[in-house]
């Protein structure tokens, strides 16, 4: 069947025939074009049977749709023909009605428009869904607008036309979820115009992850037709066949032929579309939604059908579905919404965002924007433009002619005009013709890209510009083309110019797309913004930049100068966090628990990220709301860590300055604690609540009650998972320091609140680890608690220097022992005597390979453990090289490696303690007074009357003693 189509679309297609006459008035208007398709089914299928149907039923869509009482007027999605036989249209129709497919809850948007410059795109909006699967959040259905799409001469014409009103005929927002499959083909990520469609970079995000509705989607659906068509061709992609074969035509075709062959080109493509009996029945669904909600809206306004105007996609134009019409049978309900609430506005886009949503070439749209200002310039048609329209120009009306249009009804229909003619067999005849006025722009064309190229570093001269205009020509010819089109302008100037090399930072192709009109951004207006981004405009008006503008701008904040900036700095930071990366990028300046920022830098690129600040004002009507709503839900997500909760907690201090919030989520950190089971974030709990706890020390008077419960369920928490964790072999070395960390770092204030160190001990005496990572961190954890001294510990690692056996694993021991340095810092000093005997006992075989682990987990798990070696390491080595020959290890200078002292526990005055004390006075009076004890002096000796307390309290002279000692 498909080389059977093929044939008959190149009888269709073929140029050269005499066209035939009118009917006469006893045939049917397409009587001659279907004798014509007969002849041509029984010569290329042999037979009249299938064929014949298909094309004869071509004809019978085409008719019906033609001889419908209600105009229909078929588009394509950003199409310059479609644009100006719109405007053509409407100047001539002027209806009083117009039908528009698209989603009927985006009409109040509709008006903003006049305060954007396109191109734009209407969004709706949902982040709190309610009747579709949550991981579906956010919801985002997008419809852009450009200058040159029939759309907008639509909209255009109805919001500045008075007494026109304009009705979305399509399903609703809500209704494109209930619909949509979830499908690939929705968005059309991959399009056969190539992976990802444009390759527009920042600008081709502009559109997120949002679901796109055009008017006008008209694209083969059947593969081996679409490639059959760009073959024969003789292009590359979709959009480069469109633009020859239709778009050319059309634009110079009268009403009549543009109408029907669009109608034609909507039924080939319909009847050829493969079998998805999904996609056939949403397309089903919107064609009776439309009619239906037509229907409903002339029984109701009693218009007359003949001053309406029904605009939709050419795919839509010729449905066989039985509301279709105004005498259509039945209704049809979509069903209710869902309990979703969306919200509506009006976001920026770009030729690359459009090209890269729909899968449009490269370029496409820019070339469209292109054709649409020459056909304009050739045609001279006026088109339609909203008033304050960024671009458009003034309309030059005295006062008395505007009173009167404004209170008068748009002029009324003409007389019915007679039954359209067959124009489709003439207009598929007719040849294009290359004319004076398009040679001169190819010259144009040729000269400005020589002219770029020099400008990017290329060594383009005169002879290039000639070469590329006899190319072009060249190409298009043996592509069969009358006229050279834009896409074999590329082609040649990449031939003659580009050649081997690229010297700069773009290429030939991507010069001539910024030639034909470049990627065009466009800029929603400060007026059609939602009340947050004009409030974030507004607070950071004071900084005195054009923040709405596209760019990067520099802001210099110099708060203690000008102390009404640090408000500004809040919003940024907010923004920082909120926004995506680069829409708010401190320079200078960071933001810390318990700091106040005295001077800042910073380069904004709101204008480029408007989309992301527009969405925010979804969400709620300031960014504060915004941030503590984000908070909320990342804190309360039923996967939630406590590591993360705590995160949140320090983000609503730090950015919000909430302690109303802090302390909520807090709580709930709390309780997320209690219910996790592994200690996968014990490293990220400690580093958070040991800041926390940092902060609420220096800046309140007292420590919440949820930080002090945290270090009391805490304690107890990782007591009981600890003998589980130096066993389980998921539980990495870091993560169970961290533990230990917490443990031994916390131990005061959960002592003081209530905790049982024998808790801790028990948890350490049922730690049996097998890792020799966790065995060293174990032992240090033993040093710790006092049940291993260092003697013993230093004898230890010398026995596994020694052992053979044992030393291929030693640096594992040694990674524990590093990692030890989190709960027991006061080892550093050990550890710089392990790793020195390391380096000077073990084999190099051993050694080397050990080196990049060494480093790896240094920079991975103990950045902040580095320092304090490298600080130690400085202590004990000598400064210079000349003094490393006579210099000894301090671990082998005799009494420094013996066992150590036993502290001297003595209640008499005389005891080592009680001199020790006597001799420093002002010590014991800072202990008596953390005691309490306020008793006055029972000595004689006002210098040493320290002793008789002492005596009094021996067991803490004898701690204060060994305190010293370890000084």
């Amino acid at each position: 069947m498909s080389g059977a189509m093929s044939g008959a679309m190149s009888e269709i297609t073929s140029a050269g025939r005499p066209s035939p006459g009118r009917p006469s008035r006893g045939q049917g208007a397409f009587e001659v074009l279907r004798a014509q398709l007969r002849e041509a089914a029984a010569a290329f299928a042999d037979g009249p049977d299938a064929l014949e149907g298909i094309l004869l039923g071509m004809v019978d869509d085409v008719d019906r749709a033609v001889r419908e009482p209600l105009e229909i007027f078929p588009v394509c999605h950003h199409s310059p023909a479609s644009a100006l036989a719109m405007a053509r249209r409407l100047r001539r129709k002027r209806p009083k009605v117009v039908y528009l497919e698209l989603c009927e809850d985006m009409a109040p948007l509709l008006t903003e428009l006049r305060n954007c410059r396109l191109p734009v795109a209407v969004q709706a909006f949902a982040t709190e869904i309610d009747g579709f699967p949550a991981e579906w959040s956010p919801l985002s259905v997008v419809a852009p607008v450009t200058e040159a799409s029939a759309e907008y001469q639509a909209i255009a014409y109805a919001l500045d036309t008075p007494g026109v009103e304009l009705v979305l005929v399509d399903r609703s927002s809500d209704h494109v979820f209930q619909w949509d499959a979830r499908r690939a083909e929705t968005t059309r990520p991959d399009g056969p115009d190539g992976p990802g469609g444009s390759d527009g970079g920042e600008e081709a995000g502009l559109h997120g992850d949002a679901v796109g509705v055009e008017i006008g989607d008209l694209r083969p659906r059947f593969a081996e037709l679409e490639e059959h068509l760009l073959r024969h061709g003789r292009v590359r992609h979709w959009s480069e066949w469109w633009h020859q074969y239709v778009e050319q035509p059309l634009g110079e075709s009268d009403h009549e032929s543009y109408r029907q062959a669009m109608l034609l080109i909507g039924s080939l493509f319909r009847r050829l579309a493969p079998g998805d009996p999904h996609r056939l029945r949403v397309d089903e669904d919107r064609e009776r939604h439309m009619w239906t909600r037509m229907r409903q809206h002339l029984a109701a306004s009693g218009t007359d059908p003949a001053d309406c105007l029904y605009v939709c996609g050419a795919f839509h134009a010729v449905s066989r579905v039985a509301e279709f019409g105004v005498g259509g049978a039945g209704g049809f309900e979509p069903g209710p919404r869902t309990a979703t609430t969306w919200q509506y506005g009006l976001i920026p886009s770009s030729h690359a965002a459009i090209e890269a949503q729909f899968g449009l070439a490269p370029g496409s749209v820019s070339i469209a924007a292109t054709v649409w200002a020459k056909n304009l310039r050739r045609t001279r048609v006026e088109p339609y433009r909203l008033a304050g329209q960024a671009g458009a120009k003034p309309r030059k009306k005295t006062g008395g002619q505007a009173k009167k249009q404004a209170a008068a009804p748009p002029q009324a229909s003409p007389a019915p005009e007679a039954p359209a003619a067959d124009r489709l067999s003439g207009f598929l005849r007719q040849p294009p013709v290359l004319d004076g006025l398009d040679e001169a722009e190819l010259l144009g064309w040729s000269v400005e890209i020589v002219r770029a190229a020099r400008r990017n570093g290329y060594l383009a001269s005169t002879a290039d510009a000639i070469a590329v205009f006899e190319t072009s020509i060249l190409l298009a010819g043996m592509r069969d083309r009358a006229r050279p089109t834009p896409y074999d302008f590329q082609d040649a100037a990449v031939t003659c110019i580009e050649k081997d090399a690229v010297p700069g930072r773009r290429d030939v192709r991507r010069l001539v797309e910024i030639m034909m009109g470049g990627d065009r951004i466009g800029q929603v207006g400060y007026e059609s913004l939602p009340p947050l981004a004009r409030d974030v405009y507004d607070r950071l008006a004071p900084l005195e930049l054009k923040l709405q503008q596209r760019g990067v701008r520099r802001a210099l904040l110099d708060i203690a100068a000008r102390p009404e900036l640090e408000q500004c700095s809040d919003v940024l930071w907010m923004l920082r966090y909120l926004l995506p990366r680069g829409a708010a990028r401190p320079v200078m300046g960071e933001r810390k628990l318990g700091e106040r920022p005295i001077q800042e830098s910073w380069d904004l690129a709101l204008g480029t990220h408007q989309r992301a600040l527009i969405e925010l004002g979804y969400e709620g009507v300031s960014i504060e709301q915004v941030l503590e709503q984000r908070l909320r839900r990342a804190a309360y997500d039923p996967k939630a860590t406590a590591a993360g909760v705590l995160a949140a907690g320090e983000d609503a201090t730090l950015y919000l300055r909430s302690r109303r919030l802090a302390d909520e989520l807090g709580t709930h950190a709390l309780q997320v604690l209690s219910a996790e089971r592994s200690v996968d974030g014990a490293p990220e709990v400690l580093r958070r609540i040991r800041r926390l706890l940092a902060y609420y020390r220096t800046a309140e008077p007292a420590l919440p009650p949820w930080i002090e419960s945290f270090v009391r369920t805490g304690y107890a928490h990782y007591c009981t998972l600890l003998p589980t964790a130096f066993t389980d072999d998921d539980a990495t070395v870091r993560q169970v320091a961290a533990m230990l960390g917490f443990l031994f770092s916390m131990e005061g204030l959960a002592l003081s609140l209530g905790c049982d160190r024998t808790q801790l001990e028990l948890a350490v005496a049922q730690s049996h680890p097998e890792n020799p990572s966790k065995t060293a961190l174990l032992w240090a954890a033993q040093t710790q608690l006092g049940h291993l001294s260092r003697a013993e510990l230093s004898a230890r690692c010398g026995e596994l220097l020694a052992n053979p056996l044992v030393v291929p694993a030693y640096p594992r021991y040694l990674s524990g022992f590093l990692h030890a340095l989190e709960p027991a810092p006061g080892l550093t000093g050990f550890v710089v005597e392990a790793v020195s005997n390391a380096f000077g006992r073990l084999p190099d075989e051993v050694l080397l390979p050990w080196l990049p682990t060494l480093i790896t987990t240094l920079r991975s798990g103990g950045a902040e453990l580095a320092p304090l070696l490298i600080r130690e390491a400085g202590r004990i080595f000598p400064g210079r090289l000349a003094e490393l020959d006579e210099w000894t290890p301090p671990w082998r200078a005799g009494p420094a490696a013996g066992p150590e002292p036993a502290p001297v526990r003595s209640g008499r005055p005389g005891g080592g303690g009680a001199a020790l004390l006597a001799a420093h006075p002002a010590a014991l009076d800072a202990v008596a007074a953390l005691l309490g004890c306020d008793e006055p002096w029972q000595t004689a000796a006002p210098a040493r009357t320290g002793a008789a307390l002492t005596g009094r309290y021996p067991d803490t002279a004898a701690a204060l003693e060994a305190l010293l000692a370890d000084v």
